[in-house]
């Protein structure tokens, strides 16, 4: 039997072979390893590279619009190329930089376009975005109406009041642990509430905790604040609206006849005639006017507007309208014509950028709305886009209409393509009618006549029926579609009582004798709250918001909210690849 002898150096030689054969593996995957730690390190720096690049993006674009809701104005901070319109932000691993530019109108809305460029290592990033200044339902400086020269009261939403248009309040510039709207019950917000303060109190509790409820589409905090109280902001748009409009529409209206408190008036009336819509305006009228039962005393009647210059904490008891009277020579001295409202439309031009047409009338002084023609039936009906703008006060003093279809809630459709914007540097007030009873029955002016708004007590009442033809009303329900602004105060009705000691002083005519309805389609910003109604005197407040409005329908610009938002598919952000 042969035993197997074992060659020694065969055997090494196998070992060696698998060590070989084991490092050559072993320095593959290590290699492998390598490759893919340094590729995952790679793209780790990439997406921070790249990610990096786009939050520098976005906060350029943050940047901008915060500094957009500081300005007063933002067209004018372009035309006069402030700095801020510019900008570039630095950050440990990245940066970007931003521009500010006005990019076209939608309608008569200026749309912004803000292009950030974020830098985030070799990776760049941009954000183009296109921004339109926000529009709520009713902005307010203040949820307070004027209590007396130098005091206010809050004003509150009640049980039972249906408020269908989006609420927004500024801080009020009083204790931060007491809210900044004031609710009693239960009303009904079927719309956003935004507030510019905190939720919180200044000791960290929730001030709000007990009537979130209430807000069942939701409640945003810590906005920013809207222009409407800033005098200059106001002031602004006044002038470019005033440069803007044909100087055949720019009226300062004199005051010639001799009434108590005499006030210069321009009076426009808006009528539909063969299909066309019009528009009757008299210049140079005088009002009759008056402050209410006890002129010197603040506690009486709810009748005031801001002091000019006092920021908001100043309040004149102002002179209500009573009455306003014509020169027998209207027609032929010039003071009145009638004018097919389409020749008051113009274009405003912002570099490249064109508005869409639309109808102005500029007022330094006065304006009544209403009149007693048959050719608009009592009322006014505005066919056309026109915006109107007072120095002093506009004084409503019919129901404003716009013509075209309506919804069945009595809104305009949203294929409607009529509109109106008012703004007063004064109030814009829903007169008493009623005082024409009082006082224009004692009209007896030489080259004068009495020129009644509204409607009478008795339809065929002429001047020779005395007193009937003196004794006026407003209609019921009193409405007026448009959009309102008040830089001098509130929006609110003239004459609504108030109870001083044992007496009550004021009390707006009613027609059937009860508290009124006041119905607003369109949307409403005002620097204060104005006085609607008071107990059973003056209204009850049905609004409703016109979205239409939030296209751009008005012209002139006059929106003085501080928000700026993303228009509609205006968001884009992408590489530098495109």
């Amino acid at each position: 039997m042969k035993s197997a002898i074992r060659n020694p150096q065969s055997a090494a030689g196998s070992s060696l072979g698998l060590v070989v054969i084991s490092l050559t593996i072993l320095t593959t995957i290590g290699f492998g390893l390598l490759a893919v730690g340094f590729g995952a390190r790679r793209q780790a720096a990439a997406i921070k590279g790249d990610l990096g690049a786009l939050m520098a993006a976005e906060a350029g674009y943050e940047r901008a619009v915060f500094w957009m809701t500081q300005q007063q104005d933002m067209l004018n901070a372009l035309q006069q190329s402030v700095p801020g319109t510019t900008g570039t932000l630095t950050f440990p691993d990245s940066s970007s930089a931003y521009q500010i530019s006005l990019f076209s109108f939608a309608g008569s809305r200026p749309v912004f376009r803000i292009l950030s460029h974020g830098y985030g290592g070799p990776f760049e990033r941009y954000v183009d975005a296109l921004v339109i200044q926000a529009v709520s339902g009713w902005d307010m400086g203040v949820c307070q109406c004027p209590s007396g020269s130098g005091s206010t009261t809050g004003v509150y939403f009640m049980t039972g009041e249906v408020i269908d248009m989006p609420v927004f309040i500024n801080k009020a510039a009083d204790n931060p642990d007491v809210r900044d709207i004031f609710i009693s019950g239960t009303p009904d917000f079927q719309q956003p509430v935004a507030v510019c303060e905190s939720r919180l109190t200044a000791g960290g509790s929730d001030k709000y905790a007990d009537v979130m409820s209430l807000f069942d589409a939701g409640i945003y905090f810590d906005q920013p604040a809207s222009r409407v109280t800033d005098e200059s902001s106001v002031q602004t748009k006044v002038d470019r609206f005033r440069n803007s409009t044909k100087a055949a529409y720019r009226f300062t209206p004199t005051a010639g006849a001799s009434v108590t408190n005499r006030q210069p008036v321009t009076q426009l009336e808006f009528f539909v005639e063969g299909g066309v819509g019009k528009v009757r305006i008299t210049n140079n009228c005088t009002a009759e006017s008056s402050r209410r039962e006890g002129s010197g005393a603040d506690s009486k009647t709810w009748d005031f507007k801001i002091h000019p210059g006092s920021g908001g904490t100043q309040f004149d008891r102002y002179y209500i309208y009573n009455y306003h009277v014509v020169s027998n020579n209207a027609d032929t001295n010039g003071d009145r014509r009638t004018v097919v409202l389409t020749d008051t439309y113009v274009t405003q031009s912002f570099g490249g950028a064109q508005s869409e047409p639309g109808g102005q009338i500029f007022v330094s002084g006065n304006v009544v709305i209403g009149g007693n023609s048959t050719s608009h039936s009592g009322n006014q009906c505005v066919k056309g886009k026109i915006t109107v703008v007072a120095t002093g006060n506009i004084w409503v003093a019919d129901e404003i209409l716009m013509d075209g279809n309506h919804d069945a809630d009595g809104l305009p459709t949203a294929d409607n393509p009529n509109a109106l914007g008012l703004l007063a540097q004064g109030v814009v007030k829903v007169v008493d009618a009623g005082l024409s009873t009082i006082e224009g029955k004692k009209v007896n002016i030489s080259g004068y006549s009495y020129a009644p708004v509204g409607l009478p007590d008795h339809p065929s009442a002429t001047p020779a029926q005395y007193p009937d033809y003196y004794e006026r009303y407003l209609p019921e329900p009193m409405i007026v579609e448009a959009a309102i602004t008040v830089g001098g105060g509130g929006w609110g009705a003239e004459n609504v009582a108030r109870t001083y000691g044992h007496t009550t002083y004021g009390g707006r005519k009613e027609h059937s004798g009860h508290q009124e309805h006041l119905e607003v389609h369109g949307t409403i910003c005002e620097a204060m709250r104005g006085v609607v109604g008071s107990g059973n005197d003056g209204y009850l407040k049905h609004y409703h918001m016109d979205r239409r409005l939030l296209t751009g329908i008005v012209p002139g610009d006059i929106s003085l909210r501080g928000k700026f938002v993303p228009a509609p598919a205006g968001w884009r952000d992408y590489r530098s690849d495109g």
